[in-house]
């Protein structure tokens, strides 16, 4: 390299920096909660061939799938020598834009240095409505891409700098909070800005050629991180097999077939053998399934190597088109996050044979969905109040899983009871974890959340998407499977009707409430050889009932 190791060092971080910062720029001007309080959105620089060259800290792993496909898009459609500065391009659709759902938008920032693209600055943020037949675009019941929202192909939502009104208002005519959507929309240009005022900056202070150079250097370096982290894997074909619970369309027991072969520093994700697509809207493309067995192979690797290309590359995924796992148009997208979750399963259940201390037990599984609307009866204006709700994580090798936390693909964070309540005329009134959802064994998994919440003075329409709802989260190496989660509704007499586990539409008076609760997770290893000073911690920190101890642990002594 030009540049000695120390000065690609400082690049590099520099990088991470800028997406860092446009990161928080972004969340602290966005509207909507699950943008300013939730952290639903991602950052990246990438380079002139479409690779991913860093990744905010704190971004999505299912994200990058978004932004990779979104350049590949972008970069088919409209030549280089076409951009000009200025130019922001915008995209959702999973089948033409390279996206994996239409409520997560993505902007692309070309930028300049002395007259020429030097790279791109992009982001992704998780709108909470789309359109589409359903507030919120997420529903379960959603049988084809055209009912779930707006469709945007790779088209600029500025020009030269300035703003194509045209598309601006096409994109909020369509959406059912405008207001909330236009802030958002500002939020994530703003993004693209500040990031492209901070690699001009690094260009002017070393050099495009340095950068360029940086570049390759990181991904090569990165690829070779990973390749040295699977050759720690013995060699070999390693198999593992999972289910949806269903589809919300009738469809159940939904089969997702993985053959990992493992060797000469790479790994290739065969998926024959995955159910065809179905009607329901948990169909997911095969970008999105590359980047989840990307994270998945990081995560049990090497957790600290940098998320750039160079982890894409050693991995090769194959999957039929047409499956679950790589959909074919005009399949429903929307709550394609639960694949993911149980391809990150398959994933994990597959290597646990060869690398036991590095695996654990299957977490919650889910990406637990719940939208509430209506008309605030003191606005008088629509709202749109969208949450997914974590879970337990697996119990490992070493310790304990964590109680209720986002796992895996959507590293969220649960939203604030006083920002639902300062936000929506909604009243949680209770939050809290699920007492016995946590598998037992030598480690035990985490517990579930158990969420409740009623509307205030008005009628409200509840869906959702839940999974882990029939099939628990197994155990590992003897561990305990962990508790299913559910969606209830809580009547007036205080009697619960129960709903499905993708209801589409129920109505909620103010006298009803929803109860969502989440799946716990899976134990890890054999329950009698849990210790005691941890069986004692058990009992005294209210989290396990003095039935379930017993009954779980009955040669324990706490």
């Amino acid at each position: 390299m030009t540049a000695d190791p120390i000065t690609l060092e400082i690049i590099h971080n520099g990088l991470r920096s800028i997406t860092d910062e446009s990161f928080i720029a972004l969340m602290k001007s966005a509207y909507s909660t699950n943008i300013k309080e939730r952290r639903d959105h991602s950052c990246a620089v990438i380079d002139l061939s479409g690779r991913l060259i860093a990744q905010a800290e704190n971004s999505l792993p299912i994200h990058l799938a978004s932004m990779w496909g979104l350049m590949t898009a972008v970069l088919a459609k409209v030549k280089i020598e076409d951009m000009a500065a200025g130019d922001i391009f915008v995209a959702n659709d999973p089948h033409v834009a390279g996206g994996t759902h239409l409520p997560d938008l993505n902007m692309a920032m070309p930028v300049f240095v002395d007259g020429k693209v030097m790279a791109f600055v992009c982001n992704i943020a998780h709108h909470a409505d789309m359109g589409g037949m359903a507030p919120g675009s997420m529903a379960g019941g959603m049988r084809e891409i055209y009912q779930e929202g707006l469709r945007i192909p790779v088209v600029r939502l500025f020009r030269k700098g300035e703003l194509v009104a045209d598309i601006f208002d096409l994109l909020l005519l369509n959406v059912r909070v405008p207001d909330e959507r236009k802030g958002d929309y500002f939020a994530q240009v703003a993004a693209c800005r500040l990031g492209e005022r901070r690699l001009k900056e690094m260009a002017q202070r070393y050099g495009t050629p340095v950068l360029l150079e940086a570049f390759d250097e990181i991904v090569t370096r990165t690829r070779q991180r990973m390749e040295r982290a699977i050759g720690t894997i013995p060699p070999g074909t390693y198999r593992f097999a999972d289910r949806m619970d269903d589809d919300g369309l009738g469809m159940v027991d939904i089969p997702i077939v993985l053959e990992l072969t493992v060797g000469n520093g790479r790994i290739r994700a065969d998926f024959n053998g995955s159910a065809p697509e179905v009607d329901g809207n948990i169909n997911l493309k095969l970008n999105g399934s590359g980047a989840t067995v990307a994270y998945a192979i990081k995560a049990l690797l090497d957790p600290d190597v940098p998320n750039n290309q160079g982890v894409l590359d050693v991995i090769d995924v194959a999957a039929p088109e047409g499956t679950v796992v790589n959909c074919a148009p005009p399949a429903a997208t929307a709550a394609r996050a639960h694949v993911c979750q149980r391809i990150v399963d398959c994933v994990i259940g597959a290597l646990a044979p060869a690398i036991p201390d590095r695996a654990v037990a299957a977490a919650n599984g889910a990406n637990t969905t719940a939208v509430l609307s209506g008309i605030d009866p003191t606005t008088k204006q629509r709202y749109v109040y969208l949450e997914t709700l974590g879970g337990g994580f697996g119990g490992r090798a070493t310790k304990d899983g964590k109680d209720g936390v986002q796992v895996h693909i959507t590293n969220t964070s649960n939203l604030p009871v006083e920002a639902i309540e300062m936000e929506y005329p909604l009243r949680v009134e209770s939050y809290g974890l699920i007492e016995d959802s946590g598998g037992a064994g030598k480690y035990r998994g985490g517990l579930g959340l158990r969420r409740v919440v009623r509307p205030v003075g008005h009628e409200a329409v509840f869906s959702g998407t839940g999974e882990r709802f029939r099939f628990a989260p197994w155990g590992l190496f003897g561990g305990k499977d962990g508790v299913p989660g559910r969606f209830q509704r809580r009547e007036p007499d205080g009697s619960m009707t129960a709903l499905d586990n993708k209801p589409a539409e129920v109505t909620l008076t103010p006298n009803q409430a929803v109860v969502m609760e989440t799946p716990g997770a899976g134990g890890y290893g054999d329950p009698a050889e849990r210790a005691p000073d941890l069986l004692k911690r058990d009992a005294e920190s209210g989290k396990f009932s003095p039935a379930y101890l017993s009954r779980a642990y009955p040669k324990g002594k706490p």
